[in-house]
């Protein structure tokens, strides 16, 4: 069965369906393996490659992927509302505010999050992230005109409100713009490849893959000799300055994971892992002396594949969960 970890991401994901056209349900993994994230209707796609600007209302509970105006405008008291923002991995977000009516002095807000918050968990950590936690939060009610446009530090960003008079609310703009480096980076889909760079940057950065996978790294350089080591109480990469780990856990917290296996070493070739979490994350820890550059593929992990080992897998891990 699945967690509730899983649930909560997949119900929130199926709100994609909405932003990209015709709406299509996700169903959970143990009823069916339609992918949670759907190709842009026709129709959208005409209107978007004309130059107009993509608009539409939105949920209490709400995802978009794409760029466009959005308004959300209560019906009702909304008193517990989030709207989840994703972009491609090379990809940042910017919310610009354009009409905001809410009551500030009668409990309204209205913050956007540098990151997302699922049940208490941050992404990116706060390990990870180049701001203090009180930093990553924008609240309209305190910054008002001050700060109207909020550009986050990865391809994930969130806004959440409260608003109790029905016919209040606000509209936001949605802008993507180009990130050289990605750091932080949460998946928007189960499978792909991904080259991550840090060029002489003393930073940590996560890849974040909300499935159960198999995960292969193809080339890792960070100015060392060669090396892979499983992750035991007294090994690992301590003292090494610049490594890359593989983190498997129920949560959307890296810091909050359980560490699988360290690779502290440059390697030219292939290591494959199979995890069958429900969030995979590969991190990589940079001292800044180096330009660190790891090159990995991954796809979900199917019940097949549990009982299929190859020769340049390493340990399997959290199969019990899948």
């Amino acid at each position: 069965m699945p967690s509730a970890f899983q649930f909560q991401c997949h119900f929130v994901l199926i709100f994609l369906a909405a932003s990209r056209g015709e709406t299509r349900y996700l169903e959970v993994r143990d009823a069916g393996e339609d992918e949670p994230f759907l190709l842009l209707s026709e129709d959208l796609k005409r209107e978007l490659s004309a130059g107009q600007i993509y608009r539409r209302s939105l949920r209490c509970i709400d995802m978009l992927s794409i760029e466009g105006q959005f308004t959300f405008t209560a019906d009702q008291p909304q008193l517990h509302c989030a709207t989840f923002f994703i972009g491609e991995p090379e990809e940042l977000i910017t919310i610009d505010y354009n009409f905001v009516n809410i009551d500030c002095q009668g409990g309204d807000f209205l913050k956007v999050f540098d990151g997302w918050i699922l049940k208490g968990e941050k992404f990116p950590s706060s390990l990870d992230h180049p701001l203090p936690t009180s930093q990553r939060y924008v609240d309209f009610c305190e910054s008002g005109n001050i700060q109207r446009s909020i550009r986050s530090s990865q391809n994930v960003a969130m806004i959440f409100f409260r608003i109790h008079q029905p016919g209040n609310g606000f509209t936001v703009t949605v802008k993507k713009n180009a990130n050289l480096f990605p750091c932080n980076v949460i998946s928007q889909t189960p499978s792909g490849r991904f080259t991550m760079v840090i060029p002489h940057q003393h930073r940590n950065c996560s890849f974040s893959i909300i499935y159960p996978v198999v995960i292969k790294i193809s080339d890792l350089i960070l100015g060392h000799l060669n090396g892979l080591f499983l992750k035991k109480p007294s090994a690992g990469c301590a003292g090494v300055g610049d490594f890359v780990e593989l983190l498997g856990g129920t949560g959307l917290d890296p810091s909050k994971m359980f560490p699988l296996a360290d690779l502290c070493h440059s390697f030219h070739g292939s290591a494959q892992m199979k995890i069958g979490c429900d969030n995979t994350v590969l991190r990589m820890v940079s001292s800044g002396k180096h330009i660190n550059r790891v090159t990995f593929e991954y796809h979900q992990l199917d019940l097949q594949e549990t009982e299929n080992r190859k020769e340049n897998s390493i340990e399997e891990f959290c199969f019990p969960s899948i």
